[in-house]
């Protein structure tokens, strides 16, 4: 049994779901953060449960093939990232092995192909939407991303996985805000105006969007930061303030009112045209999603004849994508918004065998199968 507050030296035989190294002490499960397979490492137990512990890193003693200098600065203090420490093809690795271990262990699945994961090119600046909480500190406005665990927002220049318009237009914004003296918001108190600042940009068209989302339902010199942003950031289509005054960790509310622009900013996936609003779901890696979609096309073999039902379908990306090679398409989603959205996409491109639906799947899909569809 291992002991709170004491060293060991253990080898690092897995990883977890999360990124944790997973090593043993005389057959007691140690959880580390920041270790990886293969190596070994010296760790300091801090806390001890029944079946397993989680240990501090506190040398790496022989360090794995893969390990690389992180390249964000705020790596070991972010909760955003958890594999910077490990090369891209090692990422590649790590995932395809995690696929197969659940297969096995939770699926009880034996004998599955599994094919390697297939990465990118150029595995940074990919993403098209970024949150950033917004806070104060010692008198400073902090926008970046949590710690951690814990809610505790960690500052830093950039963000090597966000669009580089996205560091940018929070940069415009938290410095307005710090000039301004607006409040931001304070999860323990309730109080403050600025909770997050959500950009959007359309990684072919280029166009950008933001959503400032507020605690109240009025935003101080709202005027004067939409001429900052839009002047330091001129592909800026779109602004709105997003609502939200609940005591949640959920971070858009219900409300959006538009103060600047077009109400949706535009992208492609392949040859579809897609029209993007602040509630909607647009998949964040717009690289990969043109390659996951195509092999799901591909895998589908669909001929033609087919139905195919895209239950939670979004903004009907993935729906419209089938379309190509299905007889009829039912895309079913919970947001309106979104809905309208998939049926607005869906006439822009020019696609007449899709039909989206607005409800809960669970409820939408066995009346649809009662009707004979």
């Amino acid at each position: 049994m291992v002991e709170k507050n004491k060293s060991y030296v253990i080898d690092i035989t897995g990883m977890t779901h999360e990124g944790q190294g997973v090593g043993r002490v005389e057959g007691f499960t140690v959880f580390v953060d920041g270790a990886l397979e293969g190596e070994q490492v010296e760790v300091r137990v801090e806390k001890v449960n029944r079946n397993f512990s989680f240990g501090k890193l506190i040398n790496i003693l022989k360090p794995a093939v893969r390990r690389i200098e992180p390249f964000c600065e705020a790596f070991k203090r972010c909760g955003s990232c958890s594999l910077q420490h490990l090369d891209y093809q090692g990422q590649l690795d790590y995932k395809t092995k995690l696929v197969k271990d659940n297969l096995k262990r939770i699926g009880k699945l034996e004998n599955v192909i599994v094919h390697d994961t297939i990465g990118m090119n150029e595995p940074l600046n990919y993403r098209n939407k970024a949150q950033f909480p917004v806070a104060s500190g010692n008198g400073t406005v902090i926008t970046g991303f949590y710690a951690k665990r814990t809610h505790e927002v960690i500052d830093s220049a950039e963000c090597g996985i966000q669009d580089k318009s996205s560091d940018k237009i929070r940069r415009i914004i938290q410095g307005f805000i710090q000039e301004k003296n607006i409040s931001v918001y304070d999860e323990k108190t309730g109080k403050g105006i600025l909770r997050h600042i959500v950009t959007r940009v359309g990684f072919k068209t280029g166009e950008g969007m933001v959503v400032l989302v507020i605690n109240g339902n009025v935003l101080p010199f709202q005027k004067e930061i939409v001429n900052r942003i839009i002047e330091g950031a001129p592909e800026v289509k779109s602004i709105f303030l997003n609502v939200n005054t609940g005591d949640t960790n959920v971070i858009l509310g219900n409300k959006n009112v538009k103060i600047f622009g077009n109400d949706t900013i535009a992208d492609y996936i392949g040859q579809y045209k897609f029209h993007i609003s602040p509630l909607s779901f647009f998949q964040v890696n717009p690289v990969q999603t043109e390659v996951l979609y195509g092999k799901a096309l591909e895998y589908a073999g669909l001929t033609g004849n087919e139905t195919v039902f895209d239950i939670y379908c979004g903004i009907g990306t993935i729906s419209l994508f089938l379309s190509q090679k299905a007889g009829k398409v039912y895309g079913v989603e919970v947001v309106e918004d979104a809905v309208r959205d998939a049926r607005r996409n869906a006439e822009i491109n020019g696609v007449e065998n899709v039909e989206f639906v607005a409800g809960e799947a669970e409820r939408v899909i066995p009346e649809m199968y009662a009707q004979g569809i």
